[in-house]
């Protein structure tokens, strides 16, 4: 097989129409828009969702909600999800998105659910009070990390 020899199947390529080319060809004139109104005129027609003058869906459906553009999306990791970790690792967040526990470059909390096994040094951006119990009975340190 050569690529340059590839062609598609006969029909499955149409060719474009070809409108305001003259007379003859069939799409001449008004060029397929018909007479007068607004879509025959150069310029858009109508913009996207108009209706013909009809309440739009998009204003008619209520509004549900707040969105907020600043709000910081928080991995939450637990306690029992870091006993996968050898003793005394130091647990960071390249390691945690290496082992697939968060996304790259999220803000990380740390809660307390679960039990630590063995002392690690973790950090992360923020933790529970609970949780620096937890890992300081375990003989583990936590360090916060600015985001």
């Amino acid at each position: 097989m050569i690529l340059e020899e590839l062609k598609p199947p006969e029909g499955s390529r149409k060719k474009g129409k070809r409108v305001g080319r003259g007379i003859g060809s069939g799409h001449g004139k008004t060029a397929c828009k018909g007479h007068k109104g607004q879509n025959a005129r150069a310029g858009r027609g109508t913009k996207a969702g108009f209706e013909g003058g009809q309440m739009p869906l998009q204003r008619r459906l209520p509004k549900r909600g707040f969105r907020n553009p600043f709000r910081e999306k928080v991995t939450i990791i637990h306690l029992g999800d870091l006993n996968r970790f050898e003793k005394d690792a130091v647990v960071e967040p390249d390691l945690l998105s290496a082992s697939g526990l968060c996304k790259k470059g999220e803000i990380i909390k740390l809660l307390s659910d679960g039990e630590l096994q063995h002392p690690l040094t973790i950090r992360v951006h923020k933790v529970s009070q609970a949780a620096l119990k937890k890992v300081e009975m375990a003989s583990g340190r936590v360090e916060v990390i600015g985001s």
